[in-house]
């Protein structure tokens, strides 16, 4: 979970990558990685409800 200060919920080519790279690792060490969420000013957005994990 990380925020976006500036209140844009959409996530970056970078957030999409870190959560790649984060759910592969995840995978080698067996460890379940159930959401990335970025939380803004308004609402959240979750990696996991738009089946990007």
């Amino acid at each position: 979970m990380h925020n976006h200060p500036s209140g844009n919920l959409k996530p970056s080519q970078l957030d999409i990558r870190l959560t790649k790279t984060l759910s592969e690792a995840g995978r080698l060490l067996d460890i379940q990685i159930f959401d990335h969420l970025i939380i803004g000013d308004t609402g959240f957005y979750s990696f996991g409800d738009e089946s990007l994990l």
